[in-house]
């Protein structure tokens, strides 16, 4: 049997240790990203721009990289979060809700925007004859994305305490897919009313974006408990909690935060809990929008 000898000995296992220290090192280096994304409520460019300085942000108070990855659809944004290629999402309530219970619970909201407390839908339409929700019986209609929590869960289960149905009594439901999409299905004369979710409206109509004399809100929902960024419970827990404090460190007060602030449409982050979201969850199994 051939034998090293002493001195070329540690020499090999120096080599050795080196090797397998860069390796490590490449390993953990690969680790370092935040894989981001949303729920597909607006176009996909506008849900970039809207995160590109929160994402430069939070890299800053991570140290490590902060990559936004837009989905196709809502459904692909609860999958990505549970079957860990993604590490953060913001969802809607509902969608929070049925990745929570996809996950086994293992699915947690971090933050919400102060105005996530008690937030709104819209009804709007072109049809001077609509006024109420009960006039929408016999009209076509439109909701935004079907697992939309302001765009079809809460509208949905306003309708239905209103006594309309909307599988039976209207004549046409459609999907838009996305709350800005049935803005323009309503003004395009594609559909007679939709609802979206009140936070888009406002933006639009403040960009000019749609005519509030041409298409009209008449109706506004009772607030609810919607948006929020969620990870996985098992999320390293400084990083979860160096994400958390980072949302509420930002200051309206601050010119760079405010920016963010602004395009999150948000006067702050607050803390939020899943037990907020119960009754989003009760209006989806009533629904029949839970299994």
């Amino acid at each position: 049997m051939t034998r090293l000898s002493l001195p070329k000995f540690p020499a090999l296992a120096a080599a050795v240790l080196a090797t397998l220290t860069i390796g490590m090192t490449g390993f953990a280096q690969a680790q370092q990203v935040l894989r981001v994304s949303a729920i597909p409520d607006e176009a996909p460019t506008e849900l970039q721009r809207k995160f590109k300085p929160l994402g430069n942000y939070l890299e800053q108070k991570l140290g490590m990289k902060v990559e936004f990855t837009p989905v196709t659809d809502y459904a692909a944004s609860v999958e990505g979060l549970i079957n860990n290629k993604l590490d953060m999402v913001w969802f809607g309530g509902f969608t929070f809700v049925q990745a929570n219970v996809r996950s086994g619970g293992k699915v947690v909201p971090l933050v919400q925007r102060e105005e996530d407390e008690k937030f709104k839908s819209v009804f709007i339409t072109t049809d001077k004859s609509i006024t109420k929700l009960s006039d929408l019986k016999g009209k076509n209609f439109s909701f935004g994305s079907e697992s939309s929590t302001s765009g079809h869960l809460m509208p949905r289960s306003f309708l239905l305490d209103a006594k309309v149905n909307p599988d039976t009594d209207m004549k046409r439901v459609a999907y838009s897919g996305a709350h800005d999409a049935t803005v323009a299905a309503v003004a395009g004369g594609k559909v007679d009313a939709g609802a979206l979710n009140i936070s888009v409206w406002e933006k639009l109509v403040a960009a000019g974006k749609v005519d509030p004399q041409q298409v009209r809100v008449f109706y506004t929902t009772l607030g609810y408990y919607d948006y929020n960024w969620s990870v996985r419970s098992e999320m390293n827990p400084v990083v979860r909690k160096k994400l958390t404090d980072a949302f509420l460190a930002l200051d309206a007060k601050n010119p760079q935060d405010k920016e963010i602030l602004d395009l999150q449409r948000a006067t702050r982050f607050i803390p939020t809990k899943p037990e907020n979201y119960k009754a989003i969850e009760a209006a989806a199994r009533n629904a029949g929008l839970l299994k």
